[in-house]
């Protein structure tokens, strides 16, 4: 199954070749952080209108660089939401228009799950079912039970900021410049985690729901006090990584304890954070289950993701080239 991926939720102009759903024929991205730093977020209508100018030749140069052609394609995987709809819109168009082109099956994948499956790609070892997900971006922060391919639910969600954007919002506070979880990433390892205790949401004890919003303010409201103002910024930085952290591991180890997981997967642009994934590897160690994390290029937005996902649920997302629409709020499982 060799399939062509697309995704352009946001603001990365991703193309990729890939082979059974795990081997990266070839992998492209174009990313606009360039574009977006100066307004401190990502503008809509500036990504998508990069989207609609690069994303013909992002289609192409995959294709070259995996050394194939359309012909020889199985099908076409394109995200199809949640996201932000000008940019959904450039890739679905784009996508309907090379499956009608080239009679191509067309495949609608949701974002989310295309995280999942990027713990799939180009490892040795693929996670068992069921297995438990950690699913960390700029946009979702959430824990899902995996029993297969096809059968996926949420069992705890931020209920505010995802993490990602707590981290893009304290980094702001830091005047470190967008995106701000690499920036925080590196100034927190020369600093000290618990030089500040920052606060750490307490959810209820049947629930497996987070917070990150309680997190972002109280660094805001601790730098305007006089001991904020002549803090250290990495030990500042370290001490809300850790807040942030904590929490995540927390509800991952209370959802590991209510069912048999043979597998944890963190995954999710915050995946790439150097604290998250050590803290997710001594857990691991920990509870005896196995945790995959999938290598850095495929936590952020990627296609490669998309395309893996379409391999494993199949028939289920092929969608009408004609009647295919992009859906910003479209929900995790089918209603």
């Amino acid at each position: 199954m060799l399939l062509l991926g697309i995704e352009t939720s946001c603001d990365d102009t991703a193309t990729a070749i890939v082979r059974d759903g795990r081997t990266v024929l070839a992998d492209v991205s174009t990313n606009q952080d360039a574009f977006h730093a100066k307004f401190g977020g990502i503008v809509p209508e500036i990504a998508s209108r990069q989207h609609l100018a690069l994303l013909s030749a992002a289609v192409q140069d995959a294709l070259e660089r995996a050394g194939v052609s359309s012909g020889d394609l199985d099908g076409i995987a394109v995200t199809a939401g949640p996201g932000l709809i000008g940019s959904l819109v450039i890739g679905v168009a784009s996508a309907k228009a090379l499956a009608y082109a080239w009679r191509k099956p067309l495949y609608a994948v949701n974002h989310l799950h295309g995280h999942i499956f990027a713990a799939f790609l180009e490892q040795d070892i693929e996670p068992a079912y069921p297995f438990l997900a950690l699913l960390v971006s700029g946009g979702h922060s959430q824990l899902v039970h995996v029993d297969s391919p096809l059968a996926m639910r949420v069992i705890g969600r931020t209920r505010d900021d995802a993490a990602g954007e707590a981290f893009d919002k304290t980094a702001r506070l830091l005047g470190l410049p967008f995106p701000g979880g690499p920036h925080i990433d590196r100034l927190a390892r020369t600093g000290k985690p618990a030089a500040f205790a920052f606060p750490r949401h307490r959810a209820e004890r049947d629930s497996l729901d987070m917070s990150f919003s309680g997190i972002k303010t109280a660094v805001k409201y601790f730098l305007e006090t006089d001991v904020g103002r002549s803090a250290a910024p990495a030990d500042v930085a370290a001490s809300f990584q850790a807040a942030v952290v904590e929490v995540l591991i927390d509800r991952l180890n209370r959802a590991a304890r209510r069912a048999p997981y043979r597998a944890a997967v963190l995954s999710g642009g915050v995946a790439a954070n150097s604290a998250l994934q050590s803290a997710f590897r001594t857990w691991s160690a920990q509870s005896g289950i196995p945790g995959l994390i999938p290598s850095l290029r495929f936590c952020t937005d990627n296609a490669a993701m998309i395309a893996a996902a379409a391999d494993r649920q199949g028939e289920s997302l092929r969608s009408d080239p004609v009647s295919l629409r992009a859906d910003p709020n479209l929900p995790f499982s089918p209603a």
